[in-house]
């Protein structure tokens, strides 16, 4: 069973989403657990005090060391990545999402106030993940994000495993557009708008030659980083 543990200081947050749709069946099949640990049980004194000012001055409130890396020891498993939603953090990936997946589980720190700190960080080697150039509130969010990506390419979980190869970032490259029945539909603005002709011509190579190409020209237009990194690996590959 693959097993999450997220620190908060909202448990009750989870499972939220998590517990809806592909997550939650697996999660109630037994195919993953999730654990939601309150990282102020952990707190020295009787108040919970899980947050101090900062040194050196400056706005906002910081997680105390000891409290936290209190916490993170007693949920702690071998081989089992720590990771640390932080907006400073490397950019999440399908890529990240699938080793994690692969492993045995992950603990996921959600930070809160204006930071964690930095010692915990370093003594605890926790991984930095971000899942966006934005800022929450807090890292639960972005928690139920990593997980739900995990979760969805755990054996068994999604009912057609051959979907999974061809959705966005897979292979670097977003994902085709899509149409279903009606073939042909008039929408709000008066416009008739038709299905490819292709996707119905019952010629499979046919097909799949224009969703390569959709991929290609969707990923060049929309994510010019993600296209210039697919054609320096590709230039490597080649060498």
């Amino acid at each position: 069973m693959w097993r999450a543990v997220a620190l908060t200081l909202f448990p009750e947050m989870f499972p939220g989403p998590l517990g809806e749709s592909l997550a939650g069946k697996a999660l109630k099949e037994g195919v993953w657990s999730l654990e939601a640990v309150d990282i102020r049980r952990f707190a020295k004194d009787r108040h919970g005090t899980v947050d101090d000012a900062p040194f050196g001055g400056g706005a906002g409130m910081v997680m105390k060391p000891d409290v936290l890396s209190a916490a993170i020891e007693a949920v702690a498993m071998p081989r089992v990545p720590k990771v640390l939603l932080s907006p400073r953090g490397a950019p999440f990936s399908q890529a990240r999402g699938r080793e994690l997946a692969q492993g045995p589980g992950v603990v996921l720190v959600c930070g809160r106030f204006e930071g964690v700190d930095e010692r915990v960080i370093e003594a605890q080697a926790l991984e930095e993940i971000s899942v966006g150039d934005f800022v929450l509130s807090g890292g639960e969010i972005a928690a139920m994000a990593v997980m739900d990506c995990c979760v969805r390419l755990l054996p068994g979980v999604m009912g057609e495993p051959a979907s999974a190869n061809e959705e966005s970032f897979e292979d670097g490259l977003l994902e085709y557009p899509h149409y279903t029945r009606p073939a042909s539909w008039t929408g709000p603005d008066g416009t008739e708008r038709r299905v490819p002709e292709v996707l119905v011509s019952g010629h499979h190579g046919k097909v799949a030659d224009w969703r390569r190409l959709q991929r290609e020209e969707i990923t060049r237009r929309r994510r010019p980083d993600l296209w210039a990194r697919r054609q320096v690996a590709k230039v490597n590959d080649e060498k």
